[in-house]
């Protein structure tokens, strides 16, 4: 029983008028947004909510805390990264004991030489909540270190040097950019892109000089068009420096010669809508993956000058319908693509000499599992880094020969505490929607498990962006897992697990599909004996939290819990608001409310419009003060209006973390601590106290 005089805190019902151009909605708790974040009343609201989640989870703090300590003693303390070499160096980053913050370290010539320290996390985090290194990129003559740095996590960076040799970290400090970062070829110019201050978003190119003063710096490129993204790369063969522009269905790329002393950059291709594309070169070519007449994308080669007219751009690897070109890497004898084919994310090989035209795809061990590209500094080899992982295998760091087809396991990311991937086993198969589409699912259980609908389940999708959930390993869910879990994965419309069509069925006016295949594989589940009605549980973040939002007003009865991290739930007065961070890149995804068909189709599934008198199902709701991406009183008035009109005494908590973004906490260990939050939630609904 809840002690009587803990009570949920009750905001302030204080009407204000939104306006759009199809008429005025009245939002009752707009009152509780404060772009400062300083309003001391809603402090004191959002320090209320945290204080009244604290005193329900007081009963489960000890299994918290017992969770916590579970899912850091998997993890190996001092761990390191597999080390690559680069212009005469090994890099690699490592771990101490106890510490929270990276350390990047390098060794010269060979992996006996003397390691150098190039940066250390955890001395520059000191006196700081939150620490994170969001971009390294070392100077081609391997001496300055440009690294940007944020210590607020609202992902506004401050870039700043090291000069290797001495140790010595100047005084320049370029405030409010990018993670991105692009060094000239004479080691003292970087170019970097600035953020605007009210959108957050990248819009100038500028050109600095080391040791001169930031207000001299130069504007290389000014992006006009806000609903693109702006970013900075070097080509593989660092002979190229490139701009490039992304929005959800167009992009433009800039180039210019690193070694020129101007650094002016010419166009590669204007941006039209619906076509994407993406740029490396190559001996005497650009490489361009590009969805010009090919949905699923294809890549084409092009000789450098001569891309302004398509005419001139030649297949490298064709258009297929039945897999989607995610990226790729150049080497000088072969390209490495990196696909999604069954649902899956594969590795694809493409031979260029001196067998030209070969094909293949390296095989993967497991029916539901991951493949990506590592990092691959070397043209000239004919081996490819790669990480693999599943659902019950850790990441996997392999060498593989591409003529021979050998492959050399180089790591297996150690998880400690007598884990053995023998006990658990994973599936992949399909569910189907209520429209007959074919939704893919991953499953994770312990071995023993029986298909008689008694176990409990946690569901997680995201489902957005086209960004796919790839069934890859967390030791954190084992947790779960060991205490009888099936841990579920769906591959809902709005990923591209199935190919750009997949994405398309599940945005813009398709984008209610997301929430009915959630729901679906839910109930397919049940159906099939793998999960009991009455203990299923529903997680999802960002716009994964506009999913659970959306689930929770739709289909309330089909969960026991629903856990929802970071949630997009204000679509419609955010999408209205283009002073809001990223808001006007987003029109594309979701739909420009100022158009009628898009506002009324927003309006019918947005979660915070759309929350009725109903029961809901018991929820957790997590966000960060300073989060940029999705702002903190989004989440925080759905909360306020659920529990002025949810007819249950179901629990709803809220966890605010006053010093953290979007993505929670910075420090490795720290982070677990909400996730063991959650899970000792979930556990506590099944009355599991152990």
């Amino acid at each position: 029983m809840i002690p009587p005089q803990i009570k949920p805190p009750v905001a302030a019902v204080r009407p204000h008028t939104i306006a759009s151009p199809h008429g005025a909605r009245t939002d009752p708790y707009y009152w509780l947004r404060d772009d400062d974040r300083r309003n001391p009343e809603i402090l004191a609201y959002l320090n209320a909510e945290n204080s009244y989640r604290e005193h329900r989870l007081a009963a489960v703090k000890p299994l918290e805390n017992k969770l916590y300590e579970e899912i850091i003693a998997r993890l190996k303390q001092d761990d390191a990264t597999v080390p690559y070499f680069k212009r005469g160096y090994w890099y690699a980053t490592r771990y101490e004991s106890g510490k929270e913050h990276p350390v990047y370290v390098r060794r010269k010539g060979t992996l006996d030489a003397a390691e150098e320290i190039m940066l250390d996390a955890n001395t520059l985090a000191t006196g700081h909540d939150y620490y994170q290194i969001g971009a390294l990129e070392i100077s081609p003559d391997s001496r300055w270190l440009a690294f940007c740095e944020d210590t607020v996590g609202r992902r506004q960076y401050c870039l700043r040097f090291k000069h290797l040799p001495t140790g010595e970290i100047p005084a320049d400090r370029i405030e409010n950019v990018e993670p991105d970062v692009a060094w000239a070829n004479d080691n003292e110019t970087v170019l970097y892109v600035e953020k605007d201050p009210e959108t957050l978003l990248g819009l100038f190119v500028k050109k600095h000089l080391l040791g001169t003063d930031q207000q001299h710096d130069v504007l290389v490129f000014r992006q006009s068009e806000t609903a693109f993204y702006t970013g900075l790369c070097k080509s593989k063969s660092e002979r190229f420096i490139f701009i490039h522009m992304e929005s959800t269905v167009s992009s433009e790329w800039r180039y210019a010669d690193a070694d020129d002393p101007s650094l002016g950059f010419q166009l590669f291709l204007a941006h039209e809508r619906d076509h994407e594309y993406q740029v490396e070169h190559l001996g005497h070519d650009f490489m361009v993956r590009t969805n010009w007449l090919a949905r699923n994308f294809r890549l084409m080669r092009v000789r450098i000058g001569e891309e302004g007219s398509r005419a001139n751009w030649q297949d490298v690897v064709a258009h297929r319908n039945d897999t989607f070109i995610q990226d790729f890497e150049v080497f000088d004898g072969f390209i490495a693509l990196s696909v999604r084919t069954g649902g899956l994310r594969k590795i694809r090989i493409k031979l260029l000499r001196p067998r030209g035209g070969e094909e293949y795809v390296i095989a993967s061990d497991e029916p539901a599992c991951t493949m990506s590209i590592s990092i691959n500094p070397q043209l000239d080899t004919d081996v490819l880094r790669y990480a693999y992982s599943s659902l019950t295998t850790p990441t996997s760091v392999y060498d593989y020969d591409v003529r021979s087809g050998e492959r050399t396991l180089l790591k297996r990311d150690p998880v400690l505490g007598g884990f053995d991937p023998a006990n658990y086993r994973s599936e992949f198969l399909f569910a189907k929607a209520a429209d007959g589409t074919r939704i893919p699912v991953s499953l994770v259980y312990r071995r023993g498990f029986v298909r008689n609908g008694s176990a409990p389940l946690l569901q997680y999708a995201y489902g957005s962006y086209g960004l796919s959930a790839d069934p890859g390993f967390s030791s954190a869910r084992f947790s779960l897992i060991d205490r009888g879990f099936v841990y579920a994965i769906a591959h809902v419309r709005g990923g591209q697990e199935m190919g750009r069509a997949w994405y398309d069925d599940g945005r813009l006016l398709h984008k209610k599909n997301s929430f009915t295949d959630f729901v679906d594989v839910t109930r397919f589940l049940v159906a099939e004996g793998y999960a009991a009605s009455n203990k299923t549980f529903a997680m999802g973040g960002s716009a994964g939290g506009l999913l659970m939002g959306a689930v929770a007003n739709l289909s309330p009865q089909d969960y026991l819990g629903i856990v929802v991290q970071v949630p997009f739930v204000d679509v419609v007065t955010t999408m209205l608001d283009d002073s809001i961070p990223l808001t006007t890149n987003e029109y594309d995804e979701w739909g420009n409310p100022a158009d009628k068909t898009f506002y009324d189709y927003l309006l019918s599934y947005s979660p915070y419009d759309n929350v009725r008198a109903q029961r809901y199902p018991a929820m957790f709701v997590a966000t960060g003060l300073w989060d940029s991406q999705v702002q903190y009183y989004e989440p925080v008035k759905w909360v306020a209006k659920l529990r002025a009109l949810k007819t249950d005494e179901n629990p709803l908590l809220m966890h605010i973390d006053m010093e953290a973004g979007h993505g929670g906490k910075s420090g490795r260990f720290q982070r677990y601590r909400e996730t063991a939050m959650e899970y000792a939630f979930i556990l506590d609904q099944l009355g599991v106290r152990q």
